[in-house]
C-alpha cells in the first residue's frame, strides 16, 4: 500500500478542495531568547512583560505560549505557597492556644 492512498479502494487521496496549510509563524531567535529570558529575570518586569507578551495581538505564537506557561505555573505555585502558609500558621496558633 503506498502513503497518501486510501486503504479501502487504493485510490489517492486528494486535499480538500481550498485547502490551506495553516500559515507558520516566523521560528523565534536564538537572540530573541537570550533577551525574552534576560527580561524575564528582572523582578516586577517579568510579571508585566510575561501578561503583555501571553495576551498581546503582535506577539510569535511560540512566546505567546510560553508566557502563558509560565504564567499558569507562577499561579499554580502561589496558590501552593500560600496553602502552605495557611496551613502551618493555623498550625502554630492552635498548638499556642
Amino acid at each position: 500500500m503506498n502513503m497518501g492512498t486510501d486503504p479501502i479502494n487504493d485510490q489517492p487521496q486528494q486535499q480538500p478542495y481550498g485547502f490551506q496549510p495553516a500559515p507558520s509563524s516566523p521560528v523565534v531567535s536564538l537572540q530573541d531568547w537570550l533577551i525574552t529570558i534576560l527580561l524575564l529575570a528582572i523582578p516586577l518586569v517579568n510579571i508585566i512583560l510575561l501578561f503583555i507578551w501571553a495576551f498581546g495581538n503582535d506577539t510569535n505564537p511560540s512566546k505567546a505560549n510560553y508566557a502563558k506557561a509560565s504564567l499558569i505555573w507562577i499561579g499554580i505555585v502561589l496558590v501552593c505557597y500560600v496553602l502552605f502558609f495557611v496551613i502551618f500558621l493555623g498550625a502554630m496558633v492552635s498548638s499556642h492556644t
